[in-house]
């Protein structure tokens, strides 16, 4: 089964003659680069490359791989650098593991899961008296630019050091020098030995973007059907959706609000449903998902804001004023909400938090 490149560019190919191609199948150009089939046309194939693709040429042939993209996991990639595609890129060779997952595998359905009752301690005391998490939650981290989002996440990282958690930090589209300092954060404070770093830098291609946090679901997939406790940050989505917006444009689907395509929601509704307390006769393994998103001057109406709150179990809302006037974490605890947390909270913090926000709250209103 193999094809003819019509039209390269942009990272997109247009490829004539592959008329037995699957949706998502992976396709190999004569230069080694591979692309994913994401558009079947009547006439044509429209593939997302995930490489450079800069020898590519018109008429150049293109083969059919017959799979489906996966990605390699296994214990060997606790306290490995990888790329989206699993490729471990921090220098210390090659990662030996026979096993592989499919990066986009259906999430768990309503009998293999149970409802959320262990807690997952981030270790800031805010969070875990009054928005507590569970394991199995998926808790957003909202908040502008500089307001220590990542932070908190990296914090929740370093205080699974007790708790026997397997954390997967996923970077999108971040600059490489802030990852290589999360990565030297958590070596300093012992936590990189159970942690996997998925990193697809500013300058990788947007199909890279955009599989990532897909990549770091499947390597704590590994973990969690083996009876663990994983949990999984993705910093940030919104990086994600822009990345995704990009791809779709090119391809020339029909853009929606904020041009964004029509199927931004399911994006990340797939990947964050992934997300999950296994039932027991699975092992009891679990997946927290924290994700974090950008927003512009506060704005948490905007589209991507509200998509991914109406996915996630409540959200930490990180502001601008509080961590400008020196409270840091700077968490504003009027609106941020932990929906099934307290069902896991431990019951010495659920008898000592229990009046907490009302308080605060009164406090707030004198303060005003």
């Amino acid at each position: 089964n193999v094809g003819t490149v019509l039209q390269i560019g942009d990272g997109i190919a247009r490829v004539y003659g592959l008329d037995q191609v699957m949706a998502g199948e992976l396709l190999e150009f004569e230069d080694q680069t591979i692309g994913i089939a994401l558009n079947l046309e009547s006439d044509n194939v429209g593939v997302v490359l995930m490489g450079e693709g800069r020898a590519i040429l018109e008429g150049s042939a293109v083969k059919a791989t017959g799979k489906i993209a996966q990605v390699p996991v296994g214990d060997g990639y606790l306290g490995r650098v990888v790329n989206a595609l699993g490729t471990p890129i921090d220098g210390k060779g090659d990662i030996s593991t026979s096993d592989t997952r499919l990066i986009e595998s259906a999430a768990p359905g309503i009998i293999s899961r149970k409802s959320v009752c262990e807690p997952i301690q981030t270790g800031i005391t805010a969070i875990d008296s009054m928005i507590p998490i569970g394991r199995g939650q998926r808790e957003l981290i909202i908040g502008d630019r500089q307001t220590g989002k990542t932070s908190v996440a990296i914090d929740t990282i370093i205080n699974q050091k007790t708790e026997k958690v397997v954390c997967v930090y996923v970077a999108i589209g971040q600059k490489a020098a802030g990852v290589a300092s999360v990565v030297t954060e958590l070596e300093e404070k012992g936590a990189l030995d159970y942690t996997v770093i998925v990193a697809a830098n500013a300058d990788d291609p947007a199909t890279l973007q955009y599989i990532a946090p897909y990549t770091g679901a499947a390597i704590a997939e590994y973990f969690m059907y083996k009876g663990q406790a994983t949990l999984v940050i993705y910093d940030d989505l919104t990086k994600q959706a822009n990345a995704y917006r990009q791809m779709s444009l090119l391809l020339r689907r029909p853009p929606g609000r904020e041009a964004f395509p029509g199927d931004v929601f399911y994006l990340h509704s797939r990947l964050l449903e992934r997300a999950a307390k296994l039932s027991d006769a699975l092992g009891g393994g679990s997946m927290t998902a924290l994700p974090i998103i950008e927003t512009q001057a506060g704005d948490v109406s905007a589209y991507i804001p509200t998509n991914v709150i109406s996915i996630t179990d409540g959200q930490i809302f990180l502001s601008g004023d509080l961590f400008n006037a020196g409270i840091r974490p700077a968490i504003n605890v009027g609106i941020s909400v932990s929906r099934v947390g307290s069902a896991a909270q431990i019951k010495a913090m659920k008898q000592v938090a229990g009046k907490l926000k009302l308080e605060l709250a009164q406090f707030a209103e004198l303060e005003a």
